[in-house]
């Protein structure tokens, strides 16, 4: 390490690479029905932060509403965004259909929880504060 610069807890660094890398994920429920309440978001989040966890990422904020979810992802290089985003869908809808069945079953076509399509968007800097604070005022439904 350099003496000539303070280490940042926020650049994280490999064998080969230091990076700081951030994504903000959407993924809405398919046809945008509101099927997520207060208790399948938090338990999505738990789900989310483990397949994070799986691929040497971190889930920094997560929060949605009834038909939509915001994540903040802290991610390696080595990770392909587009397989995260593949087992960060694949993995939740799988445990909340099983775990919220009945509830689900009023509002999935199907067995599809989550819309094919996301939104991924790079942030850093002024606006990842921004993104962040955007994620933290998501207005959560009751149960």
């Amino acid at each position: 390490m350099s003496p000539r610069w303070t280490p940042d807890p926020n650049i994280r660094r490999g064998r080969s690479v230091v990076h700081h890398l951030h994504a903000h994920l959407v993924f809405t429920t398919r046809y945008r029905r509101g099927a997520l309440t207060d208790p399948i978001l938090t338990r999505c989040q738990q789900i989310m932060t483990d397949v994070c966890t799986d691929f040497g990422a971190q889930l920094r904020e997560f929060n949605g509403e009834d038909d939509h979810v915001h994540l903040l992802v802290h991610y390696p290089p080595s990770v392909a965004l587009s397989k995260l985003v593949n087992s960060l869908k694949g993995v939740s809808a799988r445990y909340l259909r099983r775990e919220f069945a009945e509830h689900l079953s009023h509002y999935l076509c199907g067995t599809h929880l989550w819309s094919p399509s996301y939104f991924a968007g790079s942030c850093d800097g002024p606006p990842l504060a921004a993104v962040r604070e955007y994620i933290e005022n998501q207005k959560r439904h009751g149960p």
